[in-house]
């Protein structure tokens, strides 16, 4: 073969049957339908808002309903609450008015840190076994003020003291009352303190009193037995202890629980 004699080009493959068509476009036809179709319901609710506008407007029925009837004459004036039907008129005044008497035949007795009934942050603080922190976190929960109340009554080896407290916090933010009220009944089951869970004072929400099972000993003394009394009412905690050389009956403390209760 020389070289001036062309060589022949490759046969591209035959496929068998008939050629294939390609595939027919369709897109622009479909857009073109579905242009139609909205513009033809926006036509149709464009003339139906029209007619609408045209048309008159249509009174609405009237309300049907009985008329009220009117008083006739200046209103009454209002009346203020007694002493009896709002509490903060007891708990705004003088709070020592509300202390338990003392029964006649006994001593009165001074408080440590109290005068003229009124027992001070510090007093108050220092009756517990921890009287600087007590201090503040009374402090620190707006301890408003505490009165009491202290009397003895027997004689020699059968002597009994008897002190009430009453203790009001602000409770502007928080009602501490009820914290302290939590915190105080907590503790007085256990075997350090009366080591029983105590008796609900009737009527009240969530006051008990207490009879120490245990009294309290120490060489050179006699034994003191002890209950105590505590219940909430607003924002005054009532908190009652007595002591004697002799055992407390229940019905004692008791006795004092309900009379301090019905006067708050």
């Amino acid at each position: 073969m020389s070289q001036d004699t062309p060589v022949p080009e490759q046969d591209a493959p035959v496929p068998d049957g008939p050629p294939v068509r390609p595939p027919r476009r369709r897109g622009r036809t479909t857009l073109l339908i579905a242009c139609a179709a909205v513009l033809g319901v926006l036509a149709g609710a464009g003339t139906g808002y029209q007619i609408q506008y045209d048309r008159p407007e249509t009174p609405l029925p009237p309300l049907v309903q009985a008329k009220l009837p009117q008083p006739k004459g200046a209103a009454p004036a209002a009346k203020p609450l007694t002493a009896a039907e709002d509490s903060l008129v007891k708990y705004e005044g003088d709070l020592r008015k509300l202390l338990l008497k003392r029964p006649k035949g006994a001593k009165e007795l001074d408080g440590t840190y109290g005068h003229d009934h009124w027992l001070s942050l510090y007093g108050y603080a220092d009756s517990f076994d921890k009287p600087d922190h007590m201090f503040g976190e009374l402090n620190g929960n707006d301890f408003r003020r505490a009165a009491f109340s202290m009397w003895r009554t027997g004689g020699y080896a059968t002597t009994t003291t008897t002190e009430v407290r009453l203790v009001q916090f602000r409770d502007e933010t928080e009602t501490y009352t009820d914290d302290m009220l939590d915190g105080q009944q907590g503790y007085m089951a256990g075997k350090k303190f009366a080591g029983n869970t105590g008796s609900a004072i009737p009527g009240s929400f969530d006051g008990r009193v207490w009879v120490y099972s245990k009294p309290w000993t120490k060489a050179g003394y006699l034994p003191l037995h002890t209950a105590r009394a505590l219940a909430r009412r607003g924002t005054v905690m009532m908190d009652i202890w007595v002591y004697s050389e002799r055992p407390i009956k229940k019905s004692t403390i008791m006795s004092l629980a309900e009379r301090q209760w019905e006067r708050l």
